[in-house]
């Protein structure tokens, strides 16, 4: 998996992690801006350099999130996994 794609992930995945309930809420992910997943309790956020060759390289490699995934952690850890979850958060595979 490529820097850009962890970092995304775990965006998201600090999103569902800071919420302690299920929330309809939509993430605010903003262009030019790189989520950072350094582990449990590290997250930051900071721009990108605009330079179409840092844009080319990120993309290289990057792969977009498919839709219905679901990021949780366990043991300290960062996971992925294709489903939905329920209104009171039951998981369901797809």
């Amino acid at each position: 998996m490529t820097k850009v794609s962890k970092t995304l992930l775990a965006a998201a995945a600090f999103a569902v992690i800071a919420t302690s309930a299920f929330s309809e809420a939509t993430w605010d992910f903003k262009a030019g801006m790189a989520y950072v997943y350094g582990g449990p309790g590290k997250m930051s956020a900071m721009a990108m350099a605009p330079a179409e060759k840092n844009h080319e390289a990120m993309m290289k490699n990057a792969k977009k999130v498919p839709d219905n995934t679901v990021f949780f952690m366990d043991n300290g850890s960062l996971y992925s996994t294709s489903g939905r979850l329920d209104p009171t958060g039951n998981f369901y595979v797809n």
